[in-house]
């Protein structure tokens, strides 16, 4: 039986290696690169939503928020309720997006090679329908 969890993590784990060599040089890393790139596309989000979207528990979103406050690329203020406080990018992180998201596009290209559209939108098709059924256990 083929293991494919285990295929998908390891190339989980490939991808993420190559995007922490790519973005470092750019005083980032992939995990980070994560969280800035879904508040870009998504906007103000709360620590909880963002730890939703990534699959990740909070003390481990936590602990990089305040790495990415430190390094000067997040905010986060109070939300309506006091107890959730919401991320914001800052100009500084807006300003640099740029510079990350070609070197993510530069690995994302190197990724994809050589495979057909056609099978990219089959493998997309299944990535979604394993979601859908982890969603469901």
């Amino acid at each position: 039986m083929d293991l494919y969890g285990h295929k998908i993590n390891q190339a989980a784990r490939k991808i993420a290696k190559k995007t922490n060599e790519k973005l470092s040089c750019l005083g980032l890393y992939s995990s980070q690169w994560a969280i800035i790139y879904y508040l870009h596309i998504r906007g103000p989000l709360t620590q909880i939503e963002i730890g939703c979207y990534l699959n990740v528990e909070a003390p481990t979103i936590t602990r990089t928020l305040a790495r990415l406050e430190e390094l000067g690329y997040v905010v986060r203020e109070a939300g309506e309720d006091k107890r959730e406080r919401k991320v914001f990018l800052t100009p500084k992180a807006i300003e640099t997006i740029p510079l990350w998201q070609q070197a993510a596009d530069e690995l994302e290209t190197v990724v994809v090679q050589d495979i057909e559209e056609h099978d990219l939108a089959v493998f997309q098709r299944v990535l979604q329908q394993m979601m859908k059924n982890l969603d469901s256990i």
